[in-house]
């Protein structure tokens, strides 16, 4: 009985051993390959395929994510990219020596808007001037898949903007603005608007928009405070906003665009 029991033990762990290569066939089957990751990686660094060393294609895995880890060099500088093995997407990528390329989570700049243009096209929506305002970040990062900068800024009367802005194209993609972000606490006032007012206020900034596209708002107190705080949604876009209850100054303002 105990031979048997041991024959049949022996039988489930083979068995074990070739049902997990299987699996493994299997998961190394839906790999898009070493070949078609040094395609994705030179095409994200727009360098031709015989202008390129390569020196390692390597499988990796990190946080349960399998890619492959892509370095290789061209005109004297060294690119290195992380793409993932089943979809083909560029994780990250970095660039030693010179300009151009990808960037890696870190914030190394290799991006195709730099930074000095990303704040540049901050400043321009904002319709302010560098010498205007103070940058607290101005930080090269990714976002579902694309890179992004990330810029904040203030003015010199406590006015605080934060852009998130595309590294490829140089596109808007979302904006708030904070009044009160780097001010000293107000004290509250005496003389307050009605909801209807704040509503005005604020649909003011969206051309276009009527009553009918505020689906959020409500009447809250900051630090005992009285304000007016609503979702406009129009267009494709999201604005929401705060609006201070007695001088009917935004307080912040945050879009979003769903487009």
């Amino acid at each position: 009985m105990k031979r048997k029991l041991v024959w049949m033990l022996w039988v489930a762990a083979v068995l074990g051993l070739v049902l997990t290569g299987c699996g493994q066939q299997r998961t190394q089957a839906s790999y898009i390959g070493a070949d078609a990751a040094k395609a994705i990686a030179l095409d994200a660094a727009g360098i031709a395929e015989g202008a390129a060393t390569f020196a390692s294609a390597d499988l990796e895995n990190r946080n349960g994510t399998d890619y492959y880890q892509v370095t290789f060099t061209a005109d004297g500088k060294n690119y290195a990219y992380d793409i993932d093995a089943v979809t083909g997407v560029v994780i990250s990528g970095t660039q030693n020596g010179g300009t151009g390329g990808g960037a890696d989570a870190s914030g190394t700049e290799t991006a195709a808007v730099g930074e000095g243009k990303a704040k540049e096209i901050a400043l321009n929506h904002a319709g302010l001037t560098e010498d205007q305002v103070t940058f607290v970040r101005s930080r090269l990062d990714w976002e579902d898949g694309r890179q992004v900068y990330d810029v904040e800024f203030y003015t010199s009367d406590y006015k605080e903007y934060d852009y998130e802005i595309d590294a490829t194209t140089g596109e808007v993609l979302s904006y708030d603005y904070d009044a009160e972000g780097y001010a000293p606490s107000a004290g509250a006032g005496t003389q307050t608007i009605s909801a209807d007012r704040a509503k005005e206020i604020a649909l003011a900034e969206v051309p276009g928009a009527t009553t009918k596209d505020i689906y959020e708002f409500e009447v809250d107190r900051d630090d005992g405070r009285l304000e007016y705080e609503g979702t406009i949604y129009y267009n494709g876009v999201e604005y929401e906003f705060s609006i201070d209850g007695y001088s009917g100054a935004i307080r912040s303002w945050e879009v979003d665009s769903h487009r």
